[in-house]
């Protein structure tokens, strides 16, 4: 297994083989998030009005995610895996945009094999899905700040994914305290920085907290993902 590791929306570009786009705080924590809660799947979309224009013709029923980072007035809901730990999931077709996570899977789409949106809630179960359909190539990309600004979770969570594609054990605890020393967690701790919940961070470095996947594949010309379990 040949593993690449890339990163930002170029990277995303030229992707080949077996895919994982990585987003970790927080655009596919909070898709695994709300997979746990019930929904069916998820639309990824690059722009917030196809967002709206699912919704607004019944293809999905719930808007989620965020522009810099912020919630999009008329979301259900913004980019916050605690705020989706909440909110009720069960049966739904929830439609997510993302200025990094989902960007980089509307890129990634058409040029891999097999794709997956990965975070460190999932990394295990990812490993074990991509390992699954024995790839001669593997491309993970650490999708960073709005997919222009390459981040310490992200690149991170790549190198724990290589780690155990190639049958290791890894070393979630130094993960962990790795991120924890990085420049962006002060936001998820300050008062004044309100999307920024301080109950995402506890979420978002749950590393294995749920035993599935996210698989996504082309529907109708757009990623749909859904939980996979290997």
């Amino acid at each position: 297994m040949d593993i690449v590791v890339d990163s930002l929306l170029e990277g995303a570009r030229r992707v080949a083989g077996t895919v994982a786009v990585i987003d970790v705080f927080r655009a596919f924590t909070t898709a695994a998030v709300a997979f746990s809660r019930g929904a069916e799947k998820i639309i990824m979309v690059e722009a917030v009005a196809e967002a709206f224009a699912l919704r607004d013709a019944v293809i999905g029923s719930a808007c989620m995610g965020e522009v810099d980072a912020v919630k999009v007035e008329g979301f259900d809901l913004g980019n916050s895996p605690f705020e989706a730990s909440e909110f009720d999931f069960a049966g739904r077709t929830v439609i997510q945009r993302t200025s990094a996570g989902t960007q980089g899977v509307v890129a990634a789409l058409g040029r891999a094999d097999r794709l997956y949106a990965a975070a460190l809630v999932t990394a295990p179960a990812t490993a074990r899905a991509v390992t699954a359909g024995q790839p001669d190539r593997v491309t993970l990309v650490a999708m960073g700040r709005h997919g222009r600004v390459r981040t310490d979770e992200d690149d991170i969570c790549a190198i724990h994914l290589r780690n155990l594609l190639e049958g290791r054990t890894g070393a979630p605890a130094a993960v962990r305290d790795l991120i924890l020393a990085g420049g962006q967690i002060a936001e998820f701790r300050d008062p004044e920085v309100a999307h920024m919940h301080p109950g995402d961070l506890d979420i978002c470095l749950d590393i294995g907290r749920y035993d599935f996947a996210i698989r996504v594949t082309a529907e109708d010309g757009r990623p749909v993902a859904r939980i996979e379990r290997v």
